[in-house]
């Protein structure tokens, strides 16, 4: 049976620690939050400005998110690879850091 919460042809892991993990989480659950607080200000007919405001948080959010996690990455995956001889990881994170940067 698949997995629905694996992206498709993704078949590298990264394993982290139970707080690294924790943290990248309950980061997510709180962008997840201010994401149905939208949701409910539209249901409610919110001021477009209060609700662009709020939108702009999130994009915060999902960007201290998006951060964290590189940091993460470039210092034990990216680091782990070079180290290996693993060049490709380098054109990897470049397109990694292109589209982020969209």
């Amino acid at each position: 049976m698949e997995n629905k919460n694996v992206c498709p042809g993704c078949q590298k892991k990264t394993m982290r620690t139970e707080e690294e993990r924790r943290k990248l989480v309950n980061r997510l659950k709180r962008v997840e939050g201010q994401i149905r607080g939208i949701i409910g200000m539209l249901e409610n007919d919110a001021y477009c400005n209060d609700i662009l405001i709020q939108s702009a948080a999130v994009n915060a959010a999902v960007n201290a998110f998006n951060k964290e996690l590189l940091a993460s990455h470039i210092r034990t995956c990216v680091a782990r690879d070079i180290r290996e001889g693993k060049d490709e990881t380098i054109d990897e994170l470049v397109a990694t850091l292109q589209k982020l940067m969209k």
